[in-house]
C-alpha cells in the first residue's frame, strides 16, 4: 500500500514538473493565400515543423491558428518557415522569387508597402532588425530559399 502511494506520487510529481516546463501556445497569425493548394502548402510547412501540435489555415480569414511548443520553436519560425514557401506573414514577405514560383490560382494580391529585408550588404548568419522585422534569424545563403529579399 506505501508503495502504491509513493510511486503514486513520484508519478503525479513528474507530470507536474514536465507540465510546468512544456508551454502550450496557441495563436492566430496572419499569412496570406488564395485557395486549397495554398492551404496544403501553409499547412504543411508548419506541421512538419518541431513543437509544432497543430495548425490550420482558413481561407476565409487568412489566419493561421497554430499550437506549438514554445520550448521548441518560435512565431517567428514559424513565421519564416511560411515565407520560404513563397506566402507573406504578418512579420516577414516572401521574396519575390518564391513569390513568383506559386501556381497562378495561388497568387494573392501583394502589399506594395510591405517592408522588406535586403541582405544584400550581409553575409550568412548575421541577424539584422527592423520595426516590423525584430530580427532576421535564418540562413541567409543564396541556396537556403530565404524569405527575405536578395
Amino acid at each position: 500500500m506505501m508503495r502504491t502511494k509513493v510511486l503514486s506520487l513520484t508519478a503525479l510529481f513528474i507530470f507536474g514538473a514536465v507540465s510546468v516546463f512544456a508551454s502550450v501556445k496557441t495563436e492566430k497569425i496572419k499569412v496570406n493565400g488564395k485557395c486549397g493548394m495554398c492551404k496544403s502548402r501553409i499547412e504543411k510547412a508548419v506541421n512538419s515543423m518541431e513543437g509544432v501540435e497543430s495548425a490550420t489555415w482558413k481561407n476565409e480569414t487568412q489566419e493561421l491558428e497554430v499550437k506549438y511548443d514554445d520550448q521548441k520553436t518560435s512565431t517567428m519560425q514559424i513565421q519564416t518557415s511560411i515565407a520560404i514557401t513563397g506566402h507573406d506573414t504578418e512579420m516577414f514577405s516572401a521574396n519575390d522569387k518564391k513569390y513568383a514560383e506559386l501556381p497562378d490560382c495561388c497568387k494573392y494580391q501583394r502589399d506594395e508597402n510591405r517592408e522588406k529585408m535586403d541582405h544584400s550588404e550581409m553575409t550568412p548568419g548575421y541577424k539584422q532588425g527592423t520595426s516590423a522585422n525584430p530580427g532576421c534569424d535564418h540562413d541567409i545563403s543564396e541556396t537556403a530559399g530565404s524569405c527575405c529579399e536578395k
